[in-house]
């Protein structure tokens, strides 16, 4: 069989390599796998779990899930890439990441989905923003004040946009950025709005100088929340254990955004 095939800007796998390489990175996995579960056996509680994820879970969710975690098992060590969605679901099927956790809107073949919910977008602000006292605000209500948004191959940022276009909404932020917690920052000193899901704000929210506000337009819970591995692949003892502690916070988190559509104040 032809396992590369040549074009313009040089070898790319065929169907056939491209088959022949998933076999190898899943037995190469698999291999780690064993050597962990041996060690398991010895009593050893060691391991490596590597992460990839966007940046809004990596600014404060997984940073407080990880070092809870380790208070328990402080042996398992971690590795945590960040990036772009599409990025992360890469590096899962690539084997560079033991599970990845994103926001999605499509299904991806070779991945399997851990763990789904939605992942509604909301409006963040000062606790004295004149919004703030809302249970729910909608985007004619945003159009008024200034915004801080994220670049346009977020997630988040292409719901804000496709809801905006239904409505013939013209917004232009007057802060834009690839880096949430600027846009964070910016929004609790008062310079504006600023948009996320639950979890990249939760414990902001709970710190009390902010609060997380549900956007009740059509179109604003489009995207799930996917905690992703290799299908087909047996996990580490560290990265099962690991993952099903993820699952139950990805959860939490789910319920407090649920929580947050009656709350005026979401904690």
């Amino acid at each position: 069989m032809v396992l590369f095939e040549r074009r313009p800007r040089g070898m790319v796998l065929s169907a056939a390599g491209e088959v022949l390489a998933a076999h190898a990175r899943k037995s190469a996995l698999e291999a780690d796998r064993v050597v962990s579960d041996i060690l398991a056996l010895q009593g050893q509680r060691s391991g490596n779990v590597r992460l990839a994820s966007t940046e809004g879970f990596a600014v404060e969710f997984l940073p407080h899930v990880i070092a809870e975690f380790q208070r328990s098992y402080p042996e398992i060590l971690f590795q945590l890439n960040v990036g772009a969605p599409a990025e992360v679901t890469r590096r899962v099927i690539d084997g560079d990441a033991d599970i990845g956790i994103t926001f999605s809107r499509v299904p991806v073949k070779g991945i399997k989905v851990e763990h789904r919910q939605a992942a509604p977008v909301v409006a963040v602000m000062r606790r004295d923003h004149p919004l703030a006292k809302f249970k729910q605000v909608a985007l004619t209500q945003l159009q008024a004040y200034p915004l801080a948004l994220p670049e346009p191959d977020t997630t988040v940022r292409q719901l804000f946009d496709i809801g905006c276009s239904r409505q013939q909404l013209l917004i232009e932020p007057v802060f834009s950025s690839n880096y949430f917690q600027a846009l964070f920052s910016f929004a609790s000193i008062g310079g504006g709005i600023s948009i996320a899901g639950e979890v990249s704000v939760r414990h902001r929210v709970a710190a009390g100088d902010m609060v997380a506000i549900r956007i009740r337009d059509r179109g604003m819970d489009g995207r799930s929340i996917e905690v992703q591995t290799l299908i087909g692949r047996t996990l580490p003892r560290a990265v099962q254990t690991f993952l099903d502690v993820l699952k139950q916070r990805v959860s939490e988190a789910g319920a407090v955004t649920a929580g947050s559509a009656s709350s005026t104040r979401p904690a």
